[in-house]
């Protein structure tokens, strides 16, 4: 992409133990964003899939999702260890509230400041209140964090194709600004894992869908056409009624999604610099993470989490 550049990788990864009190010897991993890092009043990180009591996916699985596959405790028990690995827990040890969403796939954001009574649908959350830990699930989807170093408000949104295309990173900038009177120049960002545009192909709907939003859509997809003898030898048994350049055979479209996240964060004023992403491609990497597509739908998922402490 001309006169932009790619983003750096920068993660740090941290393995806390389990406390003597927990039932098993689990020890999550998170991944840190080096650009967050820094900043002293922040509690942040990525789940990767080890280190829980989840025996659905593998053993040992930090499945953070409510699937059809897990047992409820087992996941309730991974999401604590996961707050103790944040250290978002208070003086006595008990963890700071968790606050999912009911995820749809939309540009929907919400503004907490105490827990909801309720489960929430939408695909955003921002807040600037302590000892909250905000969080979205995914399994390919991208996360995407925000965070205001001069207001101490956070933001933690879920970007499929569906919510980049709704625009629920830019819009999320936007709802930090509404809400805490946020500047682009003083928010910082990160992109957590996903799946990477080696993996993501899409129908010829979602570029056209693209391409009538983003000016730039045309740099968000590749194009790769995959030999095939059998339809190369017979032309004829794979001709279909559709014109040129519709549908045509042995085509495959990959989308740019961590890409396309950047771009609207760039677009709603973050300087380049004050984006991290971490590249790592979910569908590649199984063991490292759940990849809804790369396992058939039969997998567990990860969290991004974001919360405000005290100091």
């Amino acid at each position: 992409m001309a006169g932009l550049g790619r983003i750096a990788v920068a993660i740090r990864i941290r393995a806390v133990p389990a406390r003597k009190a927990d039932l098993s010897a689990a020890k999550p991993s998170l991944m840190e964003a080096s650009g967050l890092s820094p900043i002293r009043w922040l509690k942040h990180g990525f789940s990767a899939r080890a280190g829980g009591v989840s025996t659905a996916y593998g053993g040992d699985a930090l499945n953070l999702g409510h699937t059809k596959h897990d047992r409820r405790a087992a996941v309730e028990e991974n999401r604590a260890l996961l707050l103790r690995s944040l250290g978002a827990v208070d003086a006595k040890g008990t963890p700071w509230p968790l606050v999912c969403l009911r995820q749809i796939h939309s540009d929907v954001i919400h503004r907490l400041d105490r827990p909801p009574e309720q489960l929430l649908s939408g695909d955003g959350l921002v807040t600037d209140t302590p000892r909250l830990v905000l969080a979205v699930q995914t399994a390919d989807c991208l996360p995407v964090l925000l965070v205001d170093r001069k207001r101490k408000a956070i933001g933690v949104f879920h970007a499929g194709w569906r919510g980049t295309l709704a625009r629920i990173a830019e819009k999320g900038v936007g709802a930090m600004r509404l809400h805490f009177g946020s500047k682009p120049e003083d928010l910082r960002a990160a992109i957590g894992p996903g799946i990477a545009s080696c993996c993501y192909a899409v129908g010829e709907d979602v570029r056209e869908r693209f391409h009538a939003q983003f000016v730039y859509a045309g740099e968000l997809f590749r194009e790769v056409t995959e030999s095939d003898p059998v339809r190369e030898k017979y032309p004829l048994l794979f001709m279909t009624a559709r014109a040129p350049g519709h549908g045509d055979a042995g085509r495959i479209l990959y989308l740019d999604l961590r890409e396309a996240n950047r771009r609207q964060l760039l677009a709603a004023g973050l300087a380049r610099t004050s984006i991290t992403a971490l590249d790592f491609c979910t569908a590649c990497r199984t063991d490292l993470f759940f990849s809804y597509r790369a396992e058939k739908g039969v997998t567990g998922r990860q969290m991004a989490a974001v919360g405000i402490c005290d100091v």
